[in-house]
């Protein structure tokens, strides 16, 4: 592991391409509409409809307005007031992001803000991140953006790293390439066929439920990999299978033998901030006593290193 990886994991959490703010104001850009060139926001809200699998009739109904008016607005014969676009997008529980992209197809300003984690009014957000990552250790810890892209983390990542190519390390690294490449962690994972499965149907659920192309090309371009070049083990010490588990495993080879890991995914409470939003931090937890023994070593020594 080099200084340069672990620069782009550690320190104060950064988030880099997000750096636009969006104004906040509530007054339309123009009272005709939005440009002809702009997608309509009754086809937008008709697709975020089907794609959480309700009926017009249902919809209307939790956002208390009425199927008819509602196929009014999809098929663009009525242009729904901002609070109508906000209060159906809010029951379709469509992304922040998204949700500032249907007021501006209705010709509205966006209401939530994009902000850059560096800027002043974010330091209270990047001090509660750097504390969870810190308070973590000796346990390996790393904040994601909605893409998979790495924001920060904390040393002992490095585990979990070791022996990944420049490539991959390169900012900014994506958890779905390092765990899923056949040069990164799935050299190592022991278990992988189970790693594998478990996150292309996280990664695609997630796709599905934004809309996000950028997710989808992420969980096409993973789901195409191919097999490790080397075999990272056999599952098992004696070949011999193992019980079932409560979790879904992450076992991987190391200097120290097999390791075994699980994580928890933790997002902000209640965000009003596009960044925030799409914020999500892993923590790993050790399955097993071995494996916390190792780690708990390995920060001993770099601490006293």
């Amino acid at each position: 592991m080099t200084s340069e990886v672990m620069d782009a994991t550690t320190g104060p959490a950064r988030l880099t391409g997000m750096t636009a703010q969006l104004a906040d104001a509530a007054s339309p850009y123009a009272s005709d509409g939005p440009p002809a060139d702009r997608p309509r926001v009754g086809t937008m809200l008709r697709d975020w409809r089907r794609r959480r699998r309700l009926s017009q009739l249902e919809l209307a109904l939790r956002a208390g307005s009425s199927a008819r008016h509602l196929s009014c607005v999809e098929t663009g014969r009525a242009r729904p007031s901002r609070a109508m676009v906000l209060r159906l997008a809010d029951h379709l529980d469509v992304p922040l992001r998204e949700r500032n992209g249907l007021l501006l197809a209705a010709g509205y300003a966006p209401a939530y803000r994009e902000s850059a984690l560096d800027e002043e009014g974010m330091r209270s957000v990047r001090g509660a991140l750097d504390m969870m990552l810190a308070s973590h250790l000796p346990y390996p810890a790393v904040v994601v953006d909605r893409g998979w892209n790495v924001v920060a983390g904390n040393p002992a990542m490095g585990v979990l790293l070791d022996g990944a190519p420049p490539g991959l390390l390169a900012p900014p690294a994506n958890v779905a390439r390092l765990a899923l490449h056949p040069e990164g962690l799935a050299a190592r994972c022991t278990n992988l066929p189970e790693v594998r499965a478990h996150f292309l149907e996280r990664l695609h659920r997630q796709a599905e439920a934004t809309g996000d192309p950028g997710l989808r090309a992420l969980y096409e371009e993973v789901r195409a990999y191919g097999p490790p070049g080397a075999a990272a083990g056999p599952a098992h010490g004696d070949g011999e299978p193992r019980p079932p588990e409560a979790v879904v495993p992450l076992r991987f080879m190391s200097p120290h033998g097999e390791l075994a890991l699980f994580s928890t995914m933790a997002v902000i409470g209640a965000p009003n901030d596009v960044t925030l939003s799409e914020l999500a931090i892993e923590l790993f937890f050790p399955l097993d006593d071995r494996t916390a023994e190792v780690l708990r070593s390995l920060d001993a020594s770099a601490a006293a290193s």
